[in-house]
């Protein structure tokens, strides 16, 4: 044997004879921390205050920052609106073998055309009867304030005199007929806003689609397939308002102004017109019109007109509501009227007249945003209708 190998054996038997040492694993400390006073129950609350504020903070600064750019998105504004509403004229045109631009102009044309046409009409039937009509409504406050003498509760003087005033004033002054166009102060405002829009609509209704393609180069996959859903719905809900809201006002006009002309209430176009144009303003603008209507009745005939007139309006109203919104409008544009009166009154305070027209129809597109945020047919998850399942 080797000396090498003598060697390494006595190295193994030398080993063999330490005694043998346990090998402790050691184990991890726990250390226990104080839990986070954020992760509480007042913490949770704190965060989502915290962050409603942030999310309205936002909205806060790009309201105030649309203030200053009103001339800009207000026309761009209108003219995807009117846009959405010609947009199945123009496919028509369009499937009869027109091209684009041919066709783009023929339907530009034509709704000009047609709603000048209508305007037209229209104040040169009723201009000289507003005064008569202010005159008629102040004489029918006065009536019902000597009719509300008796009352148990009080109405004074200065409540019936501000009402007073601000309906005459409202009728006879020349911003009537204009005051959807209220954010714009000035002529040369006006004029630079009406010109705005009209080139904005043109290249809308010419070339739409390619510009939504176009904003949509940097979304890839699911973000652009539900952007391309969403521009869809906004096209087709502004599109089924206008056109709904419109036929709407005329069948409320209509059916209003043939009862007004049975009971021989004087001024009855100037009262229909002014319902189709209030019309305009869910929810409120038919009551309004109804009301002055019935002042209007009250002066000429007395207390009995005047709740037929009240009754005409009660039946169309609830038509409107019941039967004709839901059948030509469709479901997809059915909002609470909770949701309504909301819109309108943020509207109005951010926007007056015009802010509440537009209201309804923001309101609308954002739920039809949210309706198909996941799908074709598939809501937001945090708008999807729960399923209760009984117990």
């Amino acid at each position: 044997m080797s000396f090498s190998s003598r060697r390494r054996r006595a190295r193994l038997a030398e080993l063999s004879a330490q005694p043998q040492t346990e090998v402790i694993t050691p184990q991890p400390v726990i250390v226990e921390t104080p839990a986070s006073s954020w992760r509480s129950g007042m913490g949770l609350v704190a965060t989502r205050a915290l962050q409603a504020l942030a999310i309205l903070a936002f909205v806060a600064v790009l309201f105030y920052g649309m203030s200053f750019l009103s001339t800009l998105i207000i026309p761009i504004l209108l003219a995807l609106i009117i846009a959405s509403a010609l947009r199945p004229v123009l496919l028509k045109l369009q499937s009869w073998g027109m091209k684009p631009m041919g066709a783009t102009w023929v339907t530009l044309i034509g709704a000009i055309v047609l709603v000048g046409a209508l305007i037209t009409a229209i104040v040169n039937a009723v201009r000289h009867q507003w005064p008569l009509l202010a005159e008629s409504a102040s004489e029918g406050i006065a009536q019902l304030q000597k009719m509300l003498e008796d009352l148990p509760w009080t109405i004074t003087n200065e409540q019936i005199e501000a009402a007073k005033e601000t309906i005459v004033g409202f009728l006879t002054s020349s911003s009537f007929g204009s005051s959807a166009l209220a954010g714009v102060s000035a002529t040369g405002t006006f004029l630079t806003g009406l010109f705005l829009m009209f080139v904005v609509l043109f290249f809308f209704m010419k070339d739409g689609p390619k510009i939504w393609e176009f904003l949509l180069r940097p979304f890839h996959g699911e973000n652009y397939a539900r952007a391309r859903r969403v521009g869809d719905k906004t096209v087709h809900t502004l599109g089924e308002y206008v056109r709904g809201t419109s036929m709407v006002a005329a069948i409320d006009a209509i059916g209003i102004g043939i009862g007004l002309a049975v009971l021989q209430v004087p001024l009855a176009l100037p009262l229909a017109v002014i319902v189709f144009l209030l019309a305009f303003i869910p929810l409120i603008g038919a009551t309004l019109a109804g009301a002055l209507a019935a002042l209007v009745a009250l002066v000429d005939g007395g207390v009995w007109p005047a709740l037929i007139v009240v009754a005409i309006v009660i039946v169309v109203n609830q038509l409107e509501g019941n039967y004709l919104q839901p059948k030509i409008m469709g479901k997809s544009l059915s909002l609470h009227p909770l949701v309504i009166l909301l819109a309108l009154t943020a509207g109005t305070i951010i926007g007056g007249v015009l802010g509440a027209v537009l209201s309804v129809p923001v309101a609308a597109v954002g739920w039809g945003i949210l309706s198909v945020w996941d799908g074709p047919a598939l809501p937001a998850e945090f708008v999807r209708e729960k399923k209760h399942t009984a117990v």
